[in-house]
């Protein structure tokens, strides 16, 4: 339940004003809030609008732009990216979200990388980087007369700073690791993340080439260059890469791809330097120390009239588009950036990337499917118009203010194009958090789930019911609780034939579309889009890794920049699998494992491991046949720790009493990682209650020194399952993962 001291007369739901609380507005020392939704908007609206003074605006203009700032928030028609909200104001005047860094082929760089990166993450950012300029693993190092570690090797080096700075109690970290494809450790990169606990603070990403696709496509082989001699270090088959990346993918979710040569084909300063990686979500290609500011338009705020006279009023959405073009702007100004470098190559490409979301709740209102070619129309006309307006602003401002600095010799100077005021104008972004704030649906994504259930902490489950569609079942008189209830079960209207057939065809969610009409409705945003666009492909559990090559195929021949997919239950299902229920998976007989009586006496051993959320006391019992039972005590916490520490000991001893081989539960629980790692006295880092049962079990199991010998190429549970926050489950969407019961997301 929201703080009853932040509630406004604004128009935002319970959900929104959860998510400000705990995240935006401005606490005291104690952790209470101190600020309203009104003051937090008032707060960044004054302080955007007072770079109009640099430009010698007097007091009335700036109060003037300031109150036009402060209503396309408060109306809900713009928000800008998370940090702005967060910071614009206060003390720490951060406010972008995306920055890529370079990392060049020396310890010097790379290690110069890991603090600018840390740097970074402490201000509240996310980082990309290209690791392709790194020599391959055992390439010759002259100053040591050794070898070199690889590219992979070093990931880990900023994967392990990126988990120190999380652990600070700063905003999470998020990470982009691009390689081309042509390196010659791309099968490595590939692979990087099939230990699932490794790498848990990155993306990855292919950079494919032209020349990679079109061996791909003819079935040819392809060259791989080592970037430290620029020569040939091999060749490798294009379609069985092509195809272990969609298998990886198809596992889960890693790695995307980006076509890195369409990227640089709209580079708009190619005189300036190449783009080799984009920011945590794909959506921002960025230049070696560039960032970004980005904000978007909810396009449900800007449809007029209702039913079959329902239209888009483009002469609001102009005005949208200004105001928000403007804002962006003059972000850069107030921009406290962490790094001079930074603040320089920002300031010299003025790069913004205005976006839009509540695309979905756009085609509702106007009674349009999202899996349509009437919605492919829709977004096309839409991004067009908005990226239209958007560098008619730009060009007004330069007018005003000057082109950005970097203006002569790029694309647009040669072109004989009129000076713009910034290098790029839009971008797609993930708005998973300030979408919420603005009561829309996410990013140009299909709705998540037309009803949900709601775990709040001092309430019970709530079900959170798309306003439209409430709207729609009481209008039409099939409204009724169970239904709702039945709705949120489902999570889908695909199969209630209580619904009407239109409506069911109208409020579609993102497992009712094919991958196609994702892949489509993306193109189209593409196409009129400077930057690029972050998407979620979604797939249902049972795709096959050649619908996953399909869709890959797909976005190459559209236009897309980058493609990422998510397979459902990929990243978040648990698989124990004896022989009997593998056969049984594969087709052969229904084969049913039953647990074997406990008898009178077992023997056993305790042991305490120290975990984030205090020590854990393992017990673990055996019989004549091996391991029967584990109990697992926290220490003297109650409540979710306690229970789900019983939980998980009651599941461990029913999988020991059905036969399952401790290695094989071990396999499935360690490296599970939350919010609170701990660590023992010998120095090894407990990341998760469900981690300490793996390694007490590891030990209680094995003679001593002896380490077990596990077999990593089964499924395992993901770790993108619950909140690090909360509790709750994490949706993947735009790209990125994002809680609906706090507001949590990964990316902004």
């Amino acid at each position: 339940m929201a703080n009853p001291a932040i509630e406004t007369e604004l128009q935002l739901s319970d959900n929104a004003l959860t998510v400000l609380e705990r995240r935006y507005l401005k606490k005291d020392t104690d952790g209470n809030v101190i600020e309203r939704p009104e003051d937090m908007f008032r707060r960044v609206a004054d302080n955007i609008a007072s770079a109009e003074g640099t430009y010698g605006a007097t007091t009335e203009e700036v109060k003037r732009l300031s109150d036009d700032f402060y209503g396309i928030m408060t109306r809900q028609e713009f928000m800008p990216n998370s940090p702005t909200l967060m910071n614009a104001g206060r003390e720490f005047q951060q406010l972008s979200a995306c920055f890529v860094l370079p990392v060049e082929d020396s310890m010097e760089s790379i290690f110069q990388a890991v603090k600018d990166t840390a740097m970074i993450h402490k201000s509240g950012g996310g980082t990309g980087f290209s690791f392709s300029r790194l020599r391959p693993a055992d390439d010759i190092v002259s100053s040591t007369r050794g070898v070199s570690s690889g590219p992979v090797s070093f990931m880990k080096v900023f994967d392990s700073a990126t988990e120190a700075i999380k652990q600070g109690g700063v905003r999470r970290g998020a990470n982009m690791a691009v390689l081309r494809v042509d390196h010659p450790d791309i099968e490595h990169f590939i692979e990087a993340k099939t230990d699932h606990s490794q790498l848990t603070n990155f993306n990855l990403s292919v950079g494919a080439t032209e020349e990679f696709m079109r061996a791909v496509q003819q079935g040819e082989r392809f060259d791989l260059i080592n970037p430290r001699t620029g020569e040939v270090a091999g060749s490798l088959d294009a379609r069985e890469i092509f195809h272990r990346m969609a298998e990886l993918a198809w596992e889960g979710g890693d790695p995307g791809i980006i076509f890195l040569d369409r990227v640089n084909e709209h580079n708009p300063t190619p005189h300036v330097g190449e783009i080799e990686a984009t920011n945590p979500c794909g959506e921002q290609p960025l230049l070696p120390h560039e960032s970004c500011n980005l904000g978007s338009i909810n396009l449900a705020k800007v449809v007029a009239g209702v039913g079959e006279g329902a239209r888009i009023d483009w002469e609001k959405l102009r005005r949208i588009v200004h105001s928000g073009v403007h804002f962006l702007d003059n972000v850069i100004e107030m921009n406290e950036l962490p790094l001079p470098q930074i603040a320089e190559q920002t300031r010299a490409n003025r790069k913004i990337g205005l976006g839009v979301m509540g695309f979905s709740d756009l085609l509702i209102l106007l009674g349009i499917s999202y899996n349509s070619q009437q919605a492919v129309h829709i977004a096309e006309e839409v991004m067009r118009f908005v990226t239209d307006e958007a560098r008619a602003k730009s060009r007004e401002l330069a007018d005003l203010r000057g082109a950005f600095p970097n203006w002569k010799g790029s694309v647009a100077d040669e072109a004989g194009e009129e000076p713009m005021r910034n290098a790029t104008v839009t971008t797609i972004a993930p708005t998973g958090t300030i979408s919420m704030i603005a009561g829309c649906s996410s990013g140009v994504e299909p709705l998540f789930a037309v009803v949900y259930t709601r775990h709040v902490l001092d309430r019970d489950e709530l079900l959170e019911i798309h306003p439209l569609f409430e709207e729609m079942a009481r209008d039409r008189g099939f409204y009724s609780p169970d239904l709702m209830k039945e709705v949120a079960a489902r999570g889908s209207l695909h199969e209630i034939q209580e619904i009407p057939r239109e409506v069911r065809e109208l409020f579609v969610t993102a497992h009712d579309i094919s991958p196609e009409w994702h892949v489509r409705i993306q193109a189209a945003f593409q196409e009129f889009t400077d930057n690029a666009v972050s998407k979620t492909v979604n797939f249902p559990n049972d795709a096959t890794v050649e619908d996953i090559e399909h869709v890959y195929r797909l976005a190459y021949e559209l236009g897309c920049k980058g493609i990422t997919v998510y397979r459902d239950g990929s990243r978040d299902e648990q698989v124990l699998r004896t022989g009997q229920t593998e056969k049984a998976r594969k087709g052969g007989a229904e084969a049913v494992v039953a647990p074997r009586a406990r008898p009178q006496v077992v023997t056993g051993q305790t042991r305490m491991v120290r975990t984030g959320c205090g020590k854990l006391y393992v017990t673990i019992n055996s019989d004549e046949s091996g391991p029967f039972e584990l109990f697992a005590t926290m220490g003297k916490a109650g409540g979710c720790a306690a229970s789900q520490s019983e939980a998980l000991a009651r599941l461990v001893s029913l999988a020991f009493r059905c036969g399952i081989p401790a290695e094989q539960i071990v396999k499935q629980l360690k490296g599970i990682s939350c919010h609170m790692p701990a660590w023992e006295p010998g120095g090894e880092r407990i990341l998760s209650c469900a981690d300490a049962v793996a390694k007490a079990i590891q030990q209680c199991m094995m003679p001593e020194g002896e380490q077990l010998q596990m077999d990593f190429n089964g499924t395992s549970f993901g770790h993108t399952g619950a909140c690090p926050e909360c509790g709750g489950t994490l949706v993947h969407e735009g790209g990125c993962n994002v809680c609906r019961d706090c507001g949590y997301s990964q990316c902004d």
